[in-house]
């Protein structure tokens, strides 16, 4: 049985190559035009096997969409798609419960793995308020973390850390589009560390849970604005803002 995908898009000329391009490789597509009629055509979900849902939308936003679909259906499945996106608003969407956050233009190739790679996850990962439910078990612990233009990130849930070099490094996992696995290695440098130190007056070492956050930061903007995982597998923590300085003036010391 054909999987049943719902469209909900005001752009009129997205939706049709959207459900071409789904409808080609075999799925069942339907289109809502706004976010009205897009809710009233999700019903209570369980018609639907994935939803592709665009957030800027004349009336109700995505995000609005999205908590309302959620709330009727925990499990659903929901590919938010946008041209105007920062990881703010990704990570929004995850808190949410979507299943991926995509960005516009897509290629057939990235809708059709998007969808492919929502389909494969299982079909009741959230709660209802939108967290997640229960996490994978791996030989090795992993945490799941966002996903972004069908990126799958994971990290090391052991961040102890055995020498002062490792301390410095925050090892990820990424799955790419495709289903392959890469390892990604994001290196925190003295001179944040220091000027964190400076500006705040407070010590945040390397093995700080704050540059955890700040490497996957990093990592995630690096896999928003270039679509692909770093040619030698490494990265350098961005350096902090000073906009962001409040938020490591309030940070645990752990």
């Amino acid at each position: 049985m054909s999987k049943r995908i719902l469209i909900i898009d005001d752009e009129e000329n997205i939706r049709r190559v959207t459900r071409m391009t789904l409808e080609a490789v075999g799925y069942e597509v339907y289109e809502a035009g706004d976010g009205e009629r897009g809710l009233d055509s999700f019903g209570d979900g369980f018609g639907w096997d994935a939803v592709l849902l665009d957030q800027k939308m004349p009336g109700i936003n995505g995000l609005e969409v999205l908590r309302r679909i959620k709330e009727r259906r925990p499990a659903a499945r929901v590919i938010m798609v946008t041209a105007y996106a920062s990881i703010e608003l990704a990570v929004d969407a995850m808190k949410l419960g979507a299943t991926d956050f995509v960005r516009k233009p897509m290629t057939p190739e990235i809708v059709r793995h998007a969808v492919k790679a929502a389909l494969s996850k299982a079909e009741s990962p959230f709660s209802a308020t939108g967290a997640p439910a229960e996490l994978e078990t791996h030989s090795r612990p992993l945490i799941d973390t966002v996903t972004l233009n069908g990126f799958h990130i994971s990290r090391s849930s052991d961040l102890d850390n055995d020498t002062q070099d490792e301390a410095k490094e925050r090892r990820f996992i990424v799955t790419d589009p495709n289903g392959s696995e890469h390892a990604v290695t994001v290196k925190i440098e003295d001179e944040s560390v220091s000027y964190v130190e400076r500006m705040t007056r407070r010590s945040l070492p390397p093995e700080n849970s704050f540059w955890t956050q700040r490497a996957e930061r990093t990592l995630a903007e690096y896999l928003w604005n270039e679509g692909q995982t770093p040619p030698n597998g490494t990265l350098t923590v961005k350096p902090v803002h000073p906009d962001e300085l409040p938020m490591a003036e309030r940070w645990t010391s752990h």
